[in-house]
């Protein structure tokens, strides 16, 4: 989500305008970053230009931000990737509000938009929703349990 503040002869006044409809945030990202670098070129002082040691700390940070967001991304992915053939638990909330307990082994994981979504038992969940994830023996035995104490519960008296 970036913000971009109207500049008016080199000071930020109060109107701004949303350039994402994304939800609002309170850290900034690295086109907010290039805006403010590009805001202060733009209207430095000429009689007392910045030095030039100050931009290109400004540059590293700027490279540091981007390279620290690119891993961000890998690691999600490849984490995403890691999860295909794992049993998951997914708290998935619908379009009502309501939170579904979702369980499952993850067939494919598939990216849209930017967002990773799991397939699990022929839906798609936002990665957003993974609450566990299980061993496979273990969930199996889970599932096994909770499959006797159901047809226990049926005998009859």
């Amino acid at each position: 989500m970036g913000v971009a503040a109207i500049v008016e002869d080199g000071k930020i006044t109060n109107a701004t305008s949303t350039t994402s409809t994304k939800e609002k945030s309170s850290t900034l990202g690295k086109d907010d970053f290039l805006q403010l670098l590009v805001a202060q070129m733009r209207y430095q002082d000429p009689l007392q230009p910045t030095d030039n040691t100050e931009y290109i700390a400004q540059l590293a940070t700027f490279s540091q931000l981007e390279a620290t967001q690119n891993l961000e991304d890998t690691v999600s992915k490849d984490m995403s990737n890691n999860l295909v053939g794992k049993y998951v638990i997914l708290n998935a909330t619908d379009k009502t509000g309501n939170v579904t307990t979702v369980k499952g082994k993850v067939d494919y994981v598939m990216y849209e938009n930017g967002e990773v979504f799991l397939a699990v038992n022929d839906g798609l969940y936002s990665l957003e929703d993974l609450d566990t994830v299980a061993d496979a023996d273990y969930y199996e035995a889970f599932e096994m349990a909770n499959m006797f104490s159901t047809m226990i519960a049926k005998l009859p008296t």
